[in-house]
């Protein structure tokens, strides 16, 4: 059987074309800028871990990468606003717990699908959250502050960076463990919650440990107790609250990078292999151990399970709380 040279020619150049494609695409990737979606407020510590990341990409990659902050709904307005980005590489989100596995656990209808709807880059790290008060609280340790909470339940409340974060979950499982009705108050951001707490406008606030530190050791605020099973390295003096009679208590946020669904594979490889380079780096590596940062990298399939590991642990716990969001 003949087959004509331009037939040959025709399909090999059909081919050429087709297969190669992604693969060309991710070579030639970044050729502009890239925004990273930051879905909380400026001043925590997902926006200034983000902002570090972002930093040490711009350096490796040779172009500009931008942290954008879109605040609102406990993370879901800059998710979903991603969720629905050109699926090119160009706009990837910065995401945590809150973003892939409590909002949408808690939420009536939620925005995305934390699974369908985005691309697994990378998980860069997890970090210790902290029960913390203003100075002028009297109880010195977490059985004060309950058996305070439980005599005055007006005077007590507790802040968080919002509805449905890892703070507000945090506060939500202490009062139920530790048998207190602290009124919860929401904040767009852990920065402008951390401002009435030292201003004195709410008593107590859980916090990620990393934007705690300076006020700690500053005096404007008090720790009382570590959310996580064993007590930090960075700061061992400050007790656990699972030692302080909140048996089995623990939580804890993460945090990860995420790209549209159906953005080109070798795009994504392209970036997870950016971070996971940058998270080598040890003048990063320092700077993130001093944010009481446990740093986790991981390709993008280790993400991927991760998550849905998440959404498996957190369900019973979410429904167990009773918290819903419109």
């Amino acid at each position: 059987m003949l087959i004509s040279r331009r037939f040959i020619v025709a399909g090999l150049a059909g081919f050429s074309l087709a297969v190669p494609a992604g693969a060309a695409w991710a070579q030639d990737f970044p050729k502009r800028q890239i925004t990273m979606v930051v879905p909380f407020a400026a001043g925590g510590s997902t926006d200034l871990v983000a902002r570090l990341l972002a930093q040490k990409l711009t350096e490796q990659m040779g172009v500009n990468v931008i942290v954008e902050n879109r605040a609102g709904a406990g993370g879901n307005i800059g998710a979903a606003a991603v969720a629905k980005a050109e699926p090119d590489g160009y706009t990837v989100l910065y995401g945590t717990i809150s973003t892939h596995t409590l909002n949408p656990l808690m939420a009536k209808r939620s925005a995305y699908d934390p699974v369908k709807d985005f691309e697994p880059i990378a998980l860069v790290g997890s970090i210790p959250n902290v029960m913390i008060v203003h100075p002028g609280v009297p109880a010195k340790d977490v059985k004060e502050l309950i058996a305070a909470a439980k005599a005055d339940p007006a005077k007590y409340s507790y802040a968080s960076s919002g509805v449905a974060t890892p703070l507000h979950l945090s506060g939500e499982m202490f009062n139920r463990m530790a048998g207190t009705q602290m009124a919860h108050v929401p904040y767009r951001g852990a920065g402008p919650a951390m401002n009435d707490l030292i201003a004195g406008q709410v008593p107590v606030m859980f916090d990620n440990l990393p934007t705690s530190v300076e006020q700690i050791k500053a005096g404007k605020a008090r720790a009382l107790g570590v959310t996580t099973k064993e007590r930090v390295k960075q700061m061992p003096d400050i007790p656990t609250l699972h030692e302080q009679g909140l048996t089995g208590y623990e939580t804890y946020s993460w945090q990860a990078l995420f790209a549209p669904a159906k953005t080109p594979k070798p795009v994504v490889d392209k970036i997870n292999s950016e971070v996971l380079k940058a998270l080598k780096d040890p003048a990063l590596l320092k700077r993130l151990d001093e944010l009481t940062m446990t740093v986790t990298p991981s390709s993008p399939e280790g993400l991927g399970k991760h998550v849905a590991e998440q959404l498996a642990t957190w369900g019973p716990i979410t429904k167990a709380t009773g918290v819903q969001l419109d």
